[in-house]
């Protein structure tokens, strides 16, 4: 069985900085596509960043220049490095891991951007 673990959400200011992590376990292959999405109450889940088995990366508008996706295979670890948040990043983020046969969720870690 595949389990993900988000940590690194929390409270901060607006312009702040937060560097979310994903640890996958129960995973034998790492060449995965890995995402992040985001969803507020109320709202529908949106995504927020990928990156490819084979490291490309791609962003939601919202996010471009100040989000960064990355990974490392070795500990098995995705990243979402958020500089510059915003009230509007305010919401749970959930990292998913695209397998062979299926996408496997994470628990999910709160990210409050308030002053």
């Amino acid at each position: 069985q595949v389990h993900l673990v988000e940590s690194g959400g929390g409270l901060v200011q607006p312009g702040g900085s937060l560097r979310l992590s994903c640890v996958v376990s129960g995973s034998g292959n790492s060449i995965n596509t890995m995402r992040w999405f985001r969803q507020a109450p109320g709202k529908q889940r949106e995504f927020v960043a990928g990156v490819s088995s084979g490291g490309l990366t791609n962003y939601v508008d919202a996010v471009k220049g100040r989000f960064t996706i990355s990974r490392d295979n070795a500990k098995k670890t995705v990243y979402l490095q958020m500089n510059s948040l915003k009230p509007e990043d305010t919401a749970v983020y959930s990292c998913a891991l695209i397998g062979n046969w299926g996408t496997y969720w994470g628990q999910g870690t709160q990210v409050t951007v308030s002053s």
